[in-house]
């Protein structure tokens, strides 16, 4: 089955996750459940969740799937789909309207299609490797800005940000100050497209899981941008630490980072 096959596939079980976010969003009585002090998940994460993953077991039973709840199944076989059923569950929670349901496909370790819906917009990104990246079917490309001082940035900070030390505070001080602006909506996989398609330059953050870069790396590689650790080395989707952009920003970020 060619990648595209498998793109097509990601893209389905997306949008019915994305129905049911857009079912509950902004309702009263949402169930919430505390993970952590800050981080949280709603029964939407959850019934996301068993959609997606009844969807490929019924589809692919032989391969292997790594969810953010839990709920994924492993196998010894080469194929394993990482999904995160609802990035931006705190926005979510919120009625923030910014979160997305992430899907990808990864053969032997690399990924090879990926999808990231934004249900409330109706803005599909994806990609499948060496084929290009699309926003709703229309090509996309990172920017071409040159200069940090005319560069639009995204970030994140990790749930724990208030008790550990590898917060990001230090690293968001360095590049507000070099940049034109900073943003963090909230959503890994969101501030990745959005460097994709070029709403934003360059986006950086740690203390990731795999869930949360997986579709959205490969978007931007794509794309045409750069991809790497906080080092500036290949980039591993469980190493928790991502910094993309074009490839004329991106040393410029990563100079000012210390992972």
């Amino acid at each position: 089955m060619t990648n595209k096959k498998f793109l097509d596939f990601s893209q389905k079980i997306s949008y019915v996750a994305g129905e049911i976010q857009k079912e509950s969003y902004g309702k009263t009585g949402l169930r919430i459940e505390h993970k952590g002090r800050t981080d949280i998940v709603t029964e939407v994460d959850i019934k996301c969740e068993k959609a997606i993953i009844d969807s490929i077991v019924s589809e692919y039973p032989n391969h292997g799937i790594l969810a953010e709840e839990g709920g994924g199944k492993k196998s010894d076989g080469e194929y394993l789909w990482i999904i995160d059923p609802l990035d931006g569950t705190t926005n979510y929670a919120h009625g923030f309207p910014i979160f997305c349901v992430s899907v990808a496909l990864a053969c032997n370790g690399q990924v090879i299609a990926g999808s990231v819906y934004d249900p409330l917009r109706d803005e599909m990104f994806s990609a499948a490797l060496g084929e290009g990246a699309t926003l709703n079917g229309n090509p996309i490309k990172v920017t071409v800005a040159a200069k940090m001082e005319e560069a639009l940035i995204a970030t994140g900070f990790p749930y724990d940000v208030k008790t550990n030390p590898k917060n990001n505070i230090d690293n968001f001080k360095r590049v507000v100050m070099e940049c034109q602006a900073v943003r963090r909506p909230g959503s890994a996989a969101i501030d990745l497209v959005y460097v994709a398609c070029g709403r934003v330059d360059a986006f950086w953050e740690q203390r990731l899981k795999p869930w949360d870069m997986a579709a959205g790396q490969l978007i931007v590689s794509e794309a045409g941008g750069t991809v790497t650790d906080m080092k500036g080395e290949q980039l591993d989707l469980y190493g928790e630490t991502i910094c993309v952009a074009n490839a004329t920003l991106h040393p410029q970020l990563l100079a000012l980072l210390e992972d």
